[in-house]
């Protein structure tokens, strides 16, 4: 549907026939053909969409946890843990964050702590969005 590789599908192909002469049995008579039936089949499966996820470690004083939980919930954020740092008045947040809601993440976290918050993101996972990408209100459409 976005021109994106797929994952988690697999096609069993049960028969095939092919032109009978030899100049006519290459890839330009099975390619779009297969291309197409695939394509309807997949629509017919109930397709879902993925999108990456972050995970988002946060240092910050304790003090200022209250606006990391609020800027996370804000961009559908799930927070994992929450660690004191040893010998420091410091605390150590651990929470997925979509990539697609990553976007002005840190000036947003910053702005909510007073410039307090130190995210550090990195890839860790693929999630699948919720809703159905063929209907329109539904968030993946």
């Amino acid at each position: 549907m976005t021109e994106e590789n797929m994952r988690g599908i697999r096609f069993n192909l049960k028969d095939v026939t092919l032109h009978a002469d030899a100049i006519h049995r290459g890839g330009g008579q099975v390619t779009p053909t297969m291309r197409r039936v695939l394509f309807a089949s997949e629509l017919t499966a109930n397709p879902r969409f993925q999108e990456p996820i972050f995970l988002v470690e946060i240092q910050c004083p304790d003090d200022a946890v209250g606006g990391i939980y609020g800027c996370l919930a804000q961009r559908r954020g799930i927070v994992m843990g929450e660690e004191p740092i040893q010998g420091t008045p410091l605390v150590m947040i651990k929470a997925y964050l979509p990539v697609a809601e990553s976007f002005g993440f840190t000036q947003a976290l910053r702005a909510a702590t007073s410039g307090r918050a130190f995210p550090q993101c990195v890839f860790d996972h693929w999630e699948e969005l919720g809703g159905d990408p063929l209907d329109p209100k539904a968030m993946a459409g």
